[in-house]
């Protein structure tokens, strides 16, 4: 299992400048087929520096939720310190 990318990512504006809420569509790469899956994530950066990533799955993935979670987080992780995401 491994994530392809992230597609149609919406920022959601906020006020609190340490906290910023997305959506998107999650494009994974499972054993048996390719999967499009609704998220919702948010990455809230810490006084020491460090990113907790969040995140939600609005629909039930078929497959088990720690492998995919864990994939997603690593990958939202290297997509913001690569400056890829909405600021």
């Amino acid at each position: 299992m491994r994530v392809i990318e992230l597609q149609n990512i919406e920022r959601e504006e906020g006020q609190i400048f340490y906290l910023r809420k997305y959506t998107c569509d999650a494009v994974l790469e499972l054993p048996t087929s390719n999967d499009i899956v609704p998220i919702f994530f948010s990455i809230e950066t810490n006084p020491m520096g460090k990113k907790i990533i969040e995140l939600t799955f609005p629909q039930p993935v078929n497959y088990p939720l720690i492998p995919v979670k864990k994939a997603l987080i690593e990958y939202i992780l290297t997509e913001e310190l690569e400056g890829r995401l909405p600021c």
